[in-house]
């Protein structure tokens, strides 16, 4: 049976965060097995908006079992019954938050976008943090905060202008089959590396001052798309820099050899160091706090203002997903709210190059 007569097609932009602990990673689990991933308990909320087609959740971004988010984003679609308004986007993030049934997921904020946005091919960067712990000789050196959320190395310092000069070999637009994992049926292992950094960290809020042995490292990459456990893999291989096992130079050697079989670089770093940090769309940004949705002009027409235009900064203004924001009511709101505004979004050479397929997460 088809959709009603007259019911509108809203598609959303949302951003989320999660804790992968748990999690088989963030695609759903179809079928009766056991693991179950982000997206599961995200469509599962979304059946309490009552849409007249099940509502499904288009991932930009794949992670693999055991890695985190900071802020990934999908896109959905909700039909409402005839005669029935699309939801705003802030009733619509508020309503999947109270019905969400895992504390490990959150939902961020959520756009109205043209019903031909597609989260994962019009995303043009993405970025992730993988964090280091030095000085920890044995597991119960590490606080319980930080278990599941760095990799604990035993080594007590790390070279990190070595790793700094390795990670240079790295920027730019190369073939990166040496640091694919097998298994990613991807048309090109092509991708251009924007960033590629490694800094201290001022310190976990979790460790105590008697335990200043520790010392926190942060390393960040910055591409449109990455290849199958990219990510974790050139981590590795900066780590093994880090510790003397490799020069810098024998990266770009690795690099070139376009051998993802070699001695070092079949090293994968552990997922649960791993964070998705933010995924950017054109002017909107990847940053969902720093965001307004855009305005409405006179009688009701959107007025042509920029994507991603802010109504007030950060700090004057908390976005309306903060912690401490209200539960939301009914999904069925007493007043008949505004259609809410559609953002735009530029569709350049750049974005349409993401149309790539990846397997899993890097």
């Amino acid at each position: 049976m088809g959709p009603a007569a007259g019911s509108v097609r809203a598609r959303y932009l949302v951003y989320f965060q999660y804790l992968g602990t748990e999690f088989n990673g963030v695609a759903a689990i179809r079928g009766s097995q056991r693991a179950i991933g982000v997206q599961n308990y995200l469509e599962e909320a979304a059946k309490r908006l009552n849409s007249v087609v099940p509502v499904k959740f288009t991932i930009s971004s794949r992670t693999d079992a055991g890695v985190h988010a900071l802020s990934n984003a999908a896109h959905l679609d909700v039909q409402r019954r005839s005669g029935q308004p699309p939801f705003s986007p802030e009733v619509l993030a508020e309503a999947l938050n109270a019905h969400l049934r895992h504390p490990a997921i959150r939902v961020l904020q959520a756009f109205r976008v043209p019903i031909d946005f597609h989260a994962r091919h019009a995303a043009t960067s993405r970025t992730y943090l993988y964090r280091l712990a030095t000085g920890c000789h044995r597991p119960d050196q590490l606080s319980v905060f930080e278990r599941n959320r760095c990799w604990a190395l035993r080594a007590g310092c790390l070279d990190v202008e070595a790793m700094q000069e390795a990670a240079q070999h790295l920027l730019g637009t190369h073939d990166f089959s040496a640091f694919q994992s097998a298994g990613s049926p991807v048309v090109s292992s092509v991708r251009t590396l924007r960033r590629a950094s490694v800094s201290p960290d001022l310190g976990s809020p979790f460790v105590l001052p008697q335990e200043n042995r520790l010392q926190f490292w942060n390393l960040e990459f910055e591409s449109q798309s990455f290849l199958y456990r990219q990510v974790r893999r050139m981590t590795a291989v900066l780590v093994a820099v880090g510790l003397g096992a490799l020069m810098p130079a024998q990266v770009k050697v690795i690099l070139e050899s376009r051998d993802p079989l070699g001695r070092h670089q079949t090293r994968v770093a552990p997922a649960h160091g791993l964070f998705l940090k933010s995924v950017q769309y054109g002017s909107l940004g990847g940053n969902p706090a720093c965001v307004q949705q855009e305005s409405q002009g006179p009688g009701g027409k959107e007025a042509p203002t920029r994507v991603g235009q802010k109504v007030s900064s950060c700090s004057q203004k908390q976005a309306a997903w903060s912690e401490g924001s209200p539960s939301p009511g009914p999904l069925e709101p007493s007043h008949t709210p505004d259609p809410a505004p559609v953002i735009k979004f530029p569709v350049g050479r750049e974005a349409e190059g993401a149309r790539l397929r990846e397997r899993g997460g890097p």
